[in-house]
């Protein structure tokens, strides 16, 4: 009966939090003084605050985890109750719990005189579940609809939710399922999502915070006093001189340099710039500008900001992990006449030697009934060249089409240099009015290359490709239960990666830039209007939110074509493995070795020469 205790979360981090030397670079007691923003957003989780949901969009190395897992112990210790922790991924759970949580309890010894050794029997301390007096920590990923619905909780900790599918096993919106286990405890329940962004009308974290107060800090300028928020605008620095960065003051143009940092941040204050739409929600941004003297400085920035100009992909990273901003993609479709004049001469069929890996895409159409096929060779860095593409006539629900794939499948592709390649994997479109004959006809063929592919049109980038889910088969009017293995695609998102790479600049560069997307000379015009086919427009929702949905220009084909076929890829392990899948992929090709040259032998006027077995010819005396 007795409430709980007045006691503040970081005022219990202060006091009882350890930091061992295998998850910290600063190992000793935990001082919220190095990172003062940190001291608000931990207090307004304390139980006593009325604050049901606390939103952090982050940069990297501003200690916002750190700041969750604070909240995990003061919970353990102080407020006992059921938790759940939710990562992307099972498998990012399973690690959270390896490097985050077993350091915190095994180094903090006020949680681990209440968390039983693994080694101990029934000690209810296991890898994704740790046992408390009067309460529960469950880690699970975003990827498991039977993780997220297991258990009732009070408390959330949803972390990196902008690296969340958006369709759990085909049960919603996993921060939608998450919270649903948190209604029962009423106004008594806390969730707390952090993330850094990803990108404009699609990052959940930053639809999460515009719905909040907005809250800033604001830190004082060392010379007049004034009170700003720190944007990277106001940072300045010599060209090619990051070194020189310094922190102009907006009232009084004042250069502030990295050591005035320290008391700068003391000195702060959270301050909301907007009214929240749900009074019992209140929203943080940090970028990396606030991290402490000695984590990241503003040289750095400056010097990440130099090294990103140029290429698309680092300048969103920066704007992501520095600024904890959102990235505005440029969804545009590229010019097709710039993409046609920039076709390169290739053989059809012959393999540039910059390729290990062969993938296809294959996309079923009914006007007319046909099946359109498109061979893709890759390399390192995802470079890629279009090396075929096929026609095929004929109803997608007939084996006539099927068979002729096959009979494409059962080819030896050969490389400039000699080497012999086949395709590796084929991503085959299931949607569409064949979807039924198409399951037969993959069942048919039973060839482990083809992969059964479902389209979906959503944003999924720590998994765009998941799967395998077995469904029904119709064959000969009876059904099979599951019968064929299908996996689901987000396709938005590999479009948008196929858009960035055909955007690409060779700039004053001798080679390609990683990525780059080689059309050959021999691919008609109109099939180039094809794969930049669709749109990415930006509308806004009944809820003002900014919402990103595809707009279909002309014909898609060879667009759809490329997705599934750089899925199919994903499904090989390119994603999964990284550098080393091309350098597997590469040690698989073998390319024979050129004849050894035979010697020449200086041969008198009017003698025969044996150049070859059987070959005789006379020299020359024009020698």
């Amino acid at each position: 009966m007795a409430p709980e205790p007045a006691l503040l979360v970081s005022d219990w981090a202060d006091r009882h939090r350890m930091l061992g030397s295998r998850g910290s670079a600063e190992p000793g007691h935990w001082r919220t003084s190095r990172t003062p923003y940190l001291r608000q957003i931990m207090d307004v989780l304390s139980p006593t605050h009325p604050a049901r949901r606390v939103v952090l969009m982050k940069g990297a190395q501003v200690g916002g985890t750190e700041c969750g897992n604070n909240w995990i112990g003061y919970v353990i210790q102080h407020a006992p109750g059921p938790m759940l922790a939710v990562q992307p991924t099972t498998e990012l759970a399973k690690r959270f719990s390896e490097q985050r949580i077993d350091p915190l309890v095994e180094e903090t010894p006020a949680i681990r005189e209440r968390v039983a050794p693994a080694r101990s029997r029934d000690s209810g301390n296991r890898q994704l579940s740790k046992e408390f007096p009067d309460g529960q920590l469950v880690m699970t990923g975003a990827n498991s609809a039977v993780g997220l619905r297991s258990m009732s909780a009070r408390f959330l900790f949803l972390d990196e939710i902008d690296a969340y599918p958006g369709d759990v096993e085909g049960e919603g919106d996993p921060v939608a399922l998450a919270e649903a286990r948190a209604r029962t405890f009423g106004w008594r329940r806390k969730t707390l999502l952090v993330s850094t962004p990803t990108i404009t009308g699609v990052s959940r974290i930053e639809r999460e915070y515009l719905a909040t107060d907005q809250q800033r800090y604001f830190v004082p300028c060392p010379f007049c006093g004034h009170m700003q928020s720190l944007r990277f605008a106001r940072l300045l620095w010599g060209r090619g001189q990051p070194d020189t960065a310094r922190y102009r003051c907006e009232a009084c143009d004042g250069a502030i340099g990295e050591q005035h940092k320290t008391a700068m941040l003391a000195h702060g204050q959270w301050r909301p710039t907007a009214a929240a739409q749900d009074p019992y929600a209140i929203g943080f941004h940090l970028s990396a500008l606030y991290s402490p003297v000695g984590w990241f400085s503003w040289a750095q920035a400056a010097q990440d900001w130099e090294a990103a100009q140029g290429d698309a992909r680092a300048l969103k990273t920066f704007h992501n992990t520095v600024l904890g901003e959102t990235w505005q993609e440029r969804g545009d479709a590229p010019d097709y006449e710039r993409l046609i004049e920039r076709r390169e001469p290739m053989v059809p069929g012959l393999v540039p030697n910059g390729a290990v890996v062969l993938t296809a895409g294959v996309d079923n159409q009914s006007a007319p009934a046909r099946l359109e096929v498109y061979v893709w060779a890759w390399g390192p860095g995802y470079e890629s060249w279009l090396v075929h593409h096929e026609r095929i006539e004929g109803s997608p629900a007939d084996p006539g089409p099927w068979d002729a794939l096959a009979a494409l499948l059962g080819r030896s592709w050969e490389r400039l240099d000699g080497g012999q390649l086949r395709i590796a994997k084929v991503g085959v479109d299931t949607g569409g009015n064949h979807t039924a004959g198409v399951y037969t006809q993959l069942r048919r063929l039973r060839d482990p290359r083809l992969v059964p592919l479902k389209g979906i049109e959503g944003w999924n980038r720590s998994s765009p490709v998941t799967g395998p889910t077995l469904v029904d088969v119709t064959e000969a009017g009876r059904k099979l239960k599951r019968g064929l293995n299908l996996w689901t695609v987000a396709v938005s998102t590999y479009k948008l990666d196929l858009y960035r790479r055909l955007w690409l600049s060779r700039g004053d560069g001798i080679g390609y830039p990683p990525g780059w997307v080689h059309l050959p000379d021999w691919l008609d015009g109109s099939l180039v209007k094809q794969l930049v086919a669709e749109q990415l427009v930006t509308h806004k929702t009944r809820n003002g939110f900014a919402r990103n949905e595809w707009r279909k220009l002309r014909d898609n084909e060879a667009l759809d074509c490329a997705v599934y076929a750089r899925a199919a890829l994903a499904v090989l392990g390119s994603d999964r493995y990284g550098e080393r899948f091309w350098v597997i992929m590469g040690s698989q090709i073998v390319v024979p070795k050129p004849e050894p040259a035979l010697p020449v032998v200086p041969a008198r006027p009017g003698t025969a020469v044996r150049l070859r077995p059987r070959q005789r010819v006379r020299s020359s005396i024009m020698d």
